[in-house]
């Protein structure tokens, strides 16, 4: 079963200094791969000239990876994946970039080192709570679908899409514990006429 998760709307930055290397970490949501390798390249061509930009991300609650980026193996990557991971946090991305400051830190400094600036960073956020939800198709003929959207888009429940053709079908965000009672809502809405599918299961923002 899906578990609630944490995330963040914006990106956040954050810098300190351990031994005379001075750290910075930038945090940001990032819903795909794709977006997380984005937000990667931006980090990394704005301090091209740091010493190393360490990265870790979250995807999907499975999809987990680090990237020591030179430093020795194990002692970046991982614990910036720990440090979103033991908080909670998903369907984000982290670049430590470090500029060295002269002083060996030793396998275990960098590892407290990179661990700390990414829990440090998350400290500084306004996290947005996760829960999971079902992603509900209603199918309406054209006489009825015209009041039926506006009736969902006045309801707590989140239009995703709409899409014309034979029928008017509506993408809708239901969350868990509200699946039976959309369906009764919908079913009394149309006088039963409506047809809903179950789809995937995702997870909508809380409240």
């Amino acid at each position: 079963m899906a578990s609630p998760y944490l995330t963040l709307a914006n990106p956040v930055e954050h810098e300190n200094e351990v031994r005379r290397s001075r750290f910075i970490c930038a945090i940001a949501p990032a819903g795909s791969v794709e977006e997380a390798v984005a937000f990667i390249a931006e980090r990394r061509a704005l301090h091209a000239g740091a010493s190393h930009n360490c990265t870790a991300y979250v995807i999907g609650q499975r999809l987990q990876k680090g990237d020591d980026d030179g430093e020795p193996g194990g002692t970046a990557g991982t614990p910036m994946v720990q440090a979103l991971v033991g908080r909670g946090f998903n369907d984000v991305v982290a670049v430590v970039t470090r500029y060295f400051g002269g002083v060996l830190l030793g396998a275990g400094g960098l590892v407290r080192a990179y661990g700390s600036a990414v829990t440090e960073t998350l400290d500084r956020v306004e996290p947005v709570r996760m829960v999971p939800a079902t992603l509900m198709r209603v199918l309406a003929d054209h006489g009825q679908a015209g009041r039926l959207e506006n009736d969902l888009r006045a309801s707590p429940y989140t239009v995703r899409e709409v899409t014309y053709g034979a029928e008017v079908g509506f993408a809708v965000a239901v969350g868990e514990e509200r699946v039976d009672g959309f369906e009764d809502w919908v079913a009394t809405l149309t006088a039963g006429r409506a047809k809903v599918i179950r789809g995937e299961g995702i997870h909508v923002r809380e409240g």
